[in-house]
């Protein structure tokens, strides 16, 4: 991603990938996340290749039939969200993108009334 691009400053980590698994991109946040395993030297690479079971599988399954998927994870303390969904060129499927986001610890939950 160009240092131009709004992701690159982004609060979160971004990382995107093909229908094959390689990735094609990550913001800042997502190089810094990944740093100790090579950061953005994942660029290229397949991500099937850097996770283990049972996630490898769960990913296989994501890129052969497009879903999204979302979750919580604490690791060292600091909870994020993870949300990985499709994203689209000319209406097919083009790959997903992975949103890992830092919650804070004391978290607002809000439920909203719904408006008629």
């Amino acid at each position: 991603m160009e240092s131009s691009d709004w992701t690159e400053e982004f609060g979160a980590a971004i990382t995107v990938c093909d229908t094959s698994g390689v990735v094609l991109g990550m913001n800042r946040a997502a190089g810094e996340v990944f740093a100790k395993d090579g950061g953005r030297a994942y660029i290229g690479k397949n991500i099937l290749d850097c996770h283990p079971e049972p996630a490898r599988s769960m990913l296989a399954g994501m890129l052969k039939e497009p879903r999204a998927n979302t979750y919580t994870v604490e690791k060292r303390g600091v909870k994020k969200l993870i949300h990985q969904a499709p994203w689209y060129r000319d209406g097919r499927c083009a790959g997903f993108v992975e949103l890992s986001i830092v919650l804070p610890k004391d978290m607002a939950h809000r439920v909203r009334p719904e408006v008629s």
